[in-house]
């Protein structure tokens, strides 16, 4: 994360990847302690004060390609909101998406990469 937000190279992060960052890293069961919601909040404003940042939602084509994306990887159930992740950033010119999350190879139409895996 520190080489995208200071680098050159225009990122970008979805919104509802912002709102889930704040999910998870507040979530005591996930993490003892867990942080708080000012840090998180503190977190994603050092991100949003990249000059490369770009932060990407829901187009006019959002519902389009968010029920081809729900088609194409056969989702059902929670995994609706990954479609929906991957439908906004398909919409917004996105290459690769780097995750952790298996489940997003179920998108054709947008490459993943888990950056937690060297190359």
């Amino acid at each position: 994360m520190r080489n995208l937000a200071e680098g050159r190279a225009t990122w970008a992060i979805p919104w509802p990847c912002v709102h889930e960052f704040l999910a998870i890293a507040t979530h005591p069961a996930i993490y003892a302690p867990a942080s708080t919601i000012g840090q998180a909040i503190d977190q994603i404003g050092a991100w949003f004060e990249s000059p490369s940042l770009e932060v990407v939602g829901e187009a006019e084509d959002h519902w389009t390609l968010l029920c081809q994306q729900l088609v194409a990887g056969q989702v059902h159930g929670p995994l609706v909101h990954d479609a929906r992740v991957a439908a906004i950033c398909i919409s917004g010119g996105i290459r690769e998406f780097l995750t952790a999350d298996r489940d997003f190879s179920r998108f054709p139409e947008l490459k993943t990469r888990n950056p937690l895996i060297s190359a």
